[in-house]
């Protein structure tokens, strides 16, 4: 279950042979560069170097919670975890509660809950967030 809502999420962003990039739409509350913002998916790169373009940037999104919550929507479905970092650039996420509807024709769905469980890391450049990890999200 922790995978599949992992997956499902992180739809959302990276740097490393998988990544994901995000744009930001808050700022960081506090210390912590994750705390209080939200992103949104730009484009996935799959662990076979297949790279895919979101067409609505406002399905695939990512908040992180000052509170140590998550919550992310993916295309037609929504996930909640908990997270926390560890170490220099090492991400965390608790077990994954999600919705599990069919998403239609075109969707990421399925590529980002199958690759996304396996982020671990993340670094943030030029005002975009990067996971790694079983893929990369932009």
């Amino acid at each position: 279950m922790r995978t599949n809502a992992v997956r499902t999420l992180l739809a959302l962003a990276i740097v490393s042979c998988s990544a994901v990039a995000l744009a930001t739409s808050q700022k960081s509350s506090g210390g912590n560069p994750l705390s209080g913002t939200s992103w949104q998916l730009v484009k996935f790169q799959g662990p076979d170097e297949q790279t895919f373009t979101v067409d609505d940037k406002s399905k695939y999104t990512i908040t992180f919670g000052a509170n140590g919550r998550v919550t992310a929507r993916v295309d037609c479905n929504r996930a909640s975890s908990t997270w926390r970092l560890k170490g220099n650039g090492e991400l965390h996420f608790g077990s994954w509660s999600r919705t599990s509807a069919k998403c239609g024709p075109g969707s990421l769905h399925d590529q980002i809950v199958t690759e996304g469980g396996d982020v671990r890391n993340f670094a943030i450049k030029d005002g975009h967030l990067f996971l790694s990890g079983g893929g990369a999200y932009y």
